[in-house]
């Protein structure tokens, strides 16, 4: 385009630049992740124009449209219900609004398969800022605990956010986007530098965890761990680094605990919380009222499922289900009598984990949809990378983008809702990289 052309921009360098805003905008809040990913669409769009629409699909890319279109179809639905029984409250046609607009990541998605399987950006940007931002929100949090406030002046709370402000998520921020600073040196930059990556990523180690554990956020700091442990195991070029990264893990764990009380309560008091957990599940006393809050919200899910078990309740209505339940002689729903009505526990706005909640929005059928999405992306990339002689096997800047993906549906973990801006777009964002990765050597065209 002229635009392009007389500015000296290539489409490439523009969209690359486009896609590294990513992670800052993961700072900036939800508005400026929609408006990036919108930008990003477009212009791939208007450059493009029916080219993006030139690839070729697989059983799994049926699979992903199968689930939007799911989505789409049971929010039709569920309004249809809402409207039948005047449920003025909920706002009519509300869930269909909600699944129209959700399609703006299956656009995202085709939109990276497009770019990546035609090499028309490169991810070296994307992986450099990544760890640029990283490490700003990671020496953010060290100053915002030397002196109380970070430097936008958002104070130090039980928790420290850095540059998020009142949204405790510093932590969730670094466990999904720190790990791409180990592979930045190795990946994109001459050998005279490998040299230094034994100094390097060690310092990068202790940076991230000692930030991770002041973040305060202690599911992230597993996930962290986690991942890095799966990257020692299965890739040969890192496990020279496994011994010096459990001890800096567990001395940076040590000190911080011991001369910082407010953070060694808050990790005892998640340990203590899972042992409740564990023991209640165990003993299968799920009703005990005693019970940890976290417990009672997993719990709800049920009910809730039960009363929409194949195709589930619409995205964003578990808040609207959760506390009633269907009269079996009547088409409308009273109170959910399995609520405590002397406790003070109310219904969250989701069961706080992404399978409990694919269950109760999309049913069973959007469960078994989106575990074959996960299972057959594993599949893809991490069998064919480390288990069988496909191909992908000599890819090696897919790797950070497989652990990751396996630590974010990794099911056995709290989270935040799975149909949020931040949630939705890292997800589809970390599949759609690596489905393209692991296809562009079998796409239809290399090249525009």
């Amino acid at each position: 385009m002229y635009l392009f052309s007389n500015l000296q921009i290539t489409k490439s360098g523009f969209l690359s630049f486009l896609l590294s805003l990513i992670p800052l905008s993961f700072v900036a809040g939800n508005m400026i992740i929609n408006i990036n990913l919108i930008l990003l669409i477009i212009f791939t769009f208007i450059l493009f124009g029916k080219n993006m629409f030139r690839i070729k699909y697989y059983f799994l890319d049926y699979l992903i449209f199968a689930f939007f279109f799911l989505i789409l179809l049971t929010g039709i639905i569920n309004d249809i219900y809402f409207y039948t029984i005047k449920l003025a409250w909920k706002g009519y046609f509300a869930t269909i609004i909600k699944s129209f607009f959700f399609f703006k990541y299956l656009l995202l998605y085709l939109v990276i398969r497009f770019l990546i399987e035609r090499e028309i950006i490169q991810l070296k940007l994307f992986f450099v800022s990544c760890a640029l931002v990283s490490l700003f929100v990671s020496f953010d949090i060290f100053y915002q605990f030397y002196m109380g406030k970070d430097i936008f002046g958002f104070d130090a709370q039980y928790k420290l956010s850095g540059p998020f402000g009142d949204e405790l998520i510093a932590g969730g921020f670094l466990q999904r986007f720190s790990i791409f600073s180990f592979f930045v040196v190795p990946f994109f930059y001459s050998k005279k530098l490998l040299k230094y990556t034994k100094y390097l990523i060690p310092i990068l180690f202790i940076i991230f965890i000692v930030s991770m554990i002041l973040a305060g956020n202690r599911m992230p700091l597993l996930l962290f761990v986690f991942t890095t442990f799966l990257i020692f195991i299965f890739h040969n070029q890192t496990k020279k680094y496994f011994i010096p990264f459990i001890f800096i893990f567990v001395l940076s764990s040590f000190l911080i605990f011991k001369f910082n009380p407010n953070v060694k309560e808050s990790y005892n008091s998640f340990y203590l919380q899972i042992s409740k957990i564990t023991s209640h599940i165990i003993n299968k006393d799920l009703d005990n009222k005693k019970a940890p809050q976290y417990l009672k919200e997993f719990v709800t899910f049920y009910d809730t499922w039960l009363m929409h078990k194949y195709i589930g309740g619409g995205i964003k209505n578990f808040r609207y289900y959760c506390h009633h339940r269907k009269n079996s002689d009547h088409n409308w729903f009273i109170k959910n009598n399995n609520i405590d009505k002397n406790s003070t526990f109310v219904c969250n706005m989701h069961p706080h984990n992404y399978y409990l909640e694919i269950l109760t929005e999309t049913g069973l059928i959007g469960f078994i949809i989106i575990s074959s999405i996960f299972i057959t992306t594993i599949y893809l990339t991490f069998y064919k990378k480390y288990i069988s002689r496909a191909p992908v096997r000599f890819n090696n800047i897919i790797i950070p983008f497989i652990f990751l993906f396996i630590a974010e549906i990794f099911p056995l973990k709290s989270t935040g809702s799975f149909f949020t801006t931040g949630n939705t777009t890292y997800l589809f964002l970390i599949m759609a990289i690596l489905i393209a990765l692991a296809r562009k050597d079998i796409s239809i065209e290399n090249k525009i």
